[in-house]
């Protein structure tokens, strides 16, 4: 199991990197494994400005359909169209590949509010 210093993770499984006042956000590799194999992301808020905690999408595994939540205010300005055609980049490259969305976000202050990758790995009991 990953779990990336560089990043930010919530409690519903989203990890998000900082780039300037770009956010990119996906899930981790714990909620992947967690999931089972993906065979289906659907993300319709392309151009949606939305509040922290909201659903933003959503995944389909072969058993079960889970909410995507975005980790921090902000506008969806980009969906990953990679993950139309191959889902599976999210199991097999969660932080890379993998990615969700890009969000603008609405204050770089949110994120850092976030868990750190040692709260994070205790959450999910590694």
């Amino acid at each position: 199991m990953e779990y990336p210093t560089s990043l930010r993770y919530t409690k519903d499984h989203e990890w998000i990197r900082l780039e300037g006042d770009i956010a990119t956000v996906g899930i981790t590799d714990f909620a992947q494994g967690e999931l089972g194999d993906i065979v289906f992301v659907d993300i319709p808020t392309q151009g949606e400005t939305l509040a922290a905690e909201e659903v933003f999408g959503s995944v389909e595994a072969v058993k079960t359909v889970s909410d995507l939540y975005l980790p921090i205010d902000g506008e969806v300005i980009e969906v990953n169209p990679a993950i139309d055609n191959q889902p599976d980049l999210v199991n097999t490259d969660p932080y890379g590949q993998g990615w969700m969305v890009r969000v603008k976000v609405a204050s770089v202050a949110d994120v850092e509010a976030l868990m750190d990758s040692d709260a994070y790995r205790k959450l999910t009991g590694a």
